[in-house]
């Protein structure tokens, strides 16, 4: 478990090595940095590598290719029989979302998930990654 304290001779001894543990702990330690990091480094030879044209890419592109990406994994999971992927991959042919907008390709991926969740109907023109939940009702509430 810990390690056992020393015999102490008398109060005092105790008093200073509590003490002393106190004050050990007080340290603070010094803050990290990248292993790479040197004192010559400076904020203007970093600023040098980012005003590369190659190296930079319009936040857009980045996005447009994420969703890209994800309506793909999406894709692949729905067509293994994965319920809510379905219901995501049918969510994003309706909203255009990663994706060209195809109200037909939404609605046979919604028919599918609707063989095994019937409240997918309730979610289907909703954004993607939207789910259905116990919250949401048909009922209004007073």
């Amino acid at each position: 478990m810990g390690k056992r304290l020393p015999e102490p001779k008398s109060l005092e001894d105790v008093a200073r090595y509590a003490a002393d543990r106190i004050r050990r702990t007080r340290v603070a330690k010094p803050p990290l940095r990248p292993a790479a990091w040197n004192k010559e480094t400076t904020s203007a030879s970093v600023m040098n590598l980012a005003d590369l044209p190659e190296a930079s890419v319009p936040l857009k592109e980045v996005v447009a290719d994420c969703a890209r990406r994800w309506f793909q994994d999406a894709l692949k999971e729905a067509r293994s029989g994965d319920v809510s992927m379905q219901i995501l991959v049918a969510q994003m042919y309706h909203s255009g979302y990663g994706v060209a907008k195809n109200e037909q390709k939404a609605n046979v991926w919604i028919t599918k998930a609707s063989r095994y969740r019937s409240a997918v109907w309730k979610v289907s023109d909703k954004h993607p990654g939207y789910n259905a939940s116990d919250s949401d009702s048909d009922e209004e509430k007073n």
